[in-house]
C-alpha cells in the first residue's frame, strides 16, 4: 500500500533541512521520524536529504540514491556518530529465491540488484566520511 504523507517535527531545530517539506513514503519512515524527532541523544537527522550517486546494473547508468535518513547520535560517553539509515522491510534484505523464472521473479531479481548497488554505493558513501551505513527492517522498527 502506497503511504505518503508529510511530517511536522515537534522540534524542528534539530532537523537539518527544510522542515517544512518533509515526506514519509511509509508508515515505517514515520515511525522513525517520530523516534528521531523526540529522542534527545539525537542531535541532528534527516529525511532524503543525502544523495549518493551509484550505477544500476539493470541499465548500466548513473543514478541518484536519496538516502531515507541521515541521524547524528549522541553516545553515553559523548562521542557523536553519523549513520545513513535505510528503512526496508526484512524480505526485501534478502536475495529473491524461485525455481520458476517467472516474470515476477525476473522483476525482483532486477530490484534486488539495484538496491544491492544503492547499498553498496551508500556503504562506501558512509565509510568515506567516518559515518556508518544501515538498513533497518521491521524488527528493528518494533513492528513485527
Amino acid at each position: 500500500m502506497f503511504y505518503k504523507r508529510k511530517y511536522k517535527p515537534i522540534y524542528p531545530q534539530k532537523y537539518t533541512g527544510d522542515h517544512t517539506n518533509i515526506i514519509m513514503r511509509s508508515s515505517w519512515e514515520t515511525k522513525f521520524a517520530i523516534w528521531c524527532d523526540k529522542n534527545p541523544s539525537i542531535l541532528k537527522w534527516s529525511s532524503e536529504e543525502t544523495i549518493v550517486p551509484y550505477v544500476s546494473p539493470v541499465d548500466n547508468k548513473a543514478h541518484r540514491y536519496f538516502i531515507d535518513f541521515k541521524i547524528q547520535v549522541k553516545s553515553n560517553t559523548g562521542s557523536v556518530k553519523t549513520y545513513l539509515i535505510e528503512i526496508k522491510p526484512y524480505s526485501q534484505t534478502q536475495p529473491p529465491v524461485s525455481s520458476r523464472k517467472t516474470k515476477r521473479f525476473i522483476q525482483e531479481v532486477m530490484t534486488w540488484g539495484v538496491n544491492e548497488a544503492k547499498w553498496k554505493a551508500a556503504n562506501n558513501f558512509a565509510k568515506d566520511r567516518g559515518w556508518e551505513f544501515m538498513i533497518l527492517t521491521e524488527t528493528h522498527l518494533g513492528i513485527k
